[in-house]
């Protein structure tokens, strides 16, 4: 039996979405051990003028507790 914790983050990236998504992950998983899984809670973008200047996602994570 497992017992798992679901904590959010929030990621932000210029390029795009999926790049925020990557960041998060990759960050995450610096801190966290055993990350399994996460969803895309909610998305944003910041705009400047009439361009999108940044993607923001926030990030379910979902990892394994140690016993």
């Amino acid at each position: 039996m497992a017992v798992a914790r679901v904590t959010e983050i929030s990621s932000t990236s210029t390029q795009s979405f999926d790049d925020a998504i990557k960041q998060g992950i990759a960050r995450a998983t610096k801190t966290l051990r055993n990350v399994r899984s996460a969803w895309v809670k909610e998305q944003r973008v910041d705009i400047r003028g009439d361009q999108i200047n940044e993607y923001q996602v926030n990030l379910m994570v979902t990892f394994i507790l140690d016993d």
